[in-house]
């Protein structure tokens, strides 16, 4: 018979239990790359939101006398123009606040439009197999064998540029990385244990998508949704810039870099100014989903 274990003094006192959302919380504030991409992000979509009210001028405002005002840190900068004008004597902050509306919309309706594509196509394929995923990966292929700039310039010539026009074809055209995404992993989900169980009790094919396949590739879908919103807003500030894009006068980021290269050799903050705003806000969006990746990862890195 064994003799009981000896102990000294006090028994330890039980370790306190840290709550889910405090581990959670610590994990998304120690990732430095998330905290600052969204921190980029915030600011801008806070600042587009309320252009109407932070604007100082009207950004349609035409004014041939006060054109090519240069910024407040030149020699001939003024105060009231803190950015400076534009050839046609149009303020540069309240172009460049308009301007991230348009990018923010574009944005977010292209990623919108192209998850919803790609991700009925990829569960469809991933789920069913067979010839409904031989037609999807064949749908996939003559997609991946077209270049989206080619086309998306071919098209916006046909039809005309405009905002609308843009999302709609953007959103046509982004749909790829969502379904091989999707596919993947819904091959991986639909022999798992949770879809068996659900089938034993007799759940229709639409109940086990939605309620148990999608919640289980919305980490998946965050990630590649923040990439294709940053796709999708340089592909329209290409567009912009070629003329096929947004028309103006709608301020529009890569709009006023074309319209500024006349003048890039001599007043090159025309470019510079839209060209710095329009990269930190994609690099915001990238460290954002480089930050969800992270921490959405089976092996839980940072």
């Amino acid at each position: 018979m064994s003799s009981p274990p000896i102990t000294f003094g006090k028994q330890p006192l039980p370790l306190p239990v840290i709550p889910a959302w405090r581990r959670w919380t610590k994990r998304v504030l120690g990732h430095h790359g998330l905290t600052l991409g969204a921190i980029i992000l915030l600011v801008i979509s806070v600042a587009a939101l309320l252009a109407p009210w932070i604007a100082p001028h009207d950004p349609y405002e035409q004014d041939v006398t006060r054109r090519m005002i240069p910024p407040v840190w030149y020699d001939k900068g003024s105060w009231e123009f803190i950015l400076g004008t534009d050839k046609l004597g149009r303020d540069y902050l309240s172009r460049l606040l308009y301007g991230a509306r348009v990018s923010l919309i574009i944005g977010m309706a292209v990623t919108l439009i192209s998850g919803v594509i790609g991700t009925t196509m990829g569960v469809l394929a991933g789920y069913f197999g067979g010839r409904v995923d031989a037609v999807v990966s064949y749908i996939l292929t003559v997609r991946l064998a077209m270049p989206v700039v080619l086309v998306a310039l071919a098209m916006a010539s046909l039809v005309g540029g405009s905002l609308n026009v843009v999302i709609l074809l953007l959103g046509l055209l982004l749909w790829d990385r969502f379904a091989i995404v999707t596919r993947s992993a819904t091959q991986q989900l639909r022999d798992a244990e949770f879809i068996a169980a659900a089938k034993s009790l007799g759940a229709s094919t639409p109940y086990i998508v939605i309620r148990e396949l999608l919640p289980n590739l919305l980490s998946a879908l965050l990630v590649v949704a923040t990439l294709e919103m940053a796709h999708a807003i340089l592909l329209e500030s290409t567009l912009s810039f070629l003329g096929l894009g947004v028309q103006p006068p709608t301020p529009s980021w890569g709009l006023m870099v074309a319209e500024g290269k006349a003048y890039m050799f001599f007043q090159s903050w025309v470019i510079l100014i839209p060209g710095i705003v329009l990269a930190t806000l994609v690099l915001g969006i990238n460290l954002l989903g480089d930050g969800l990746r992270d921490l959405t990862a089976p092996d839980g890195r940072n």
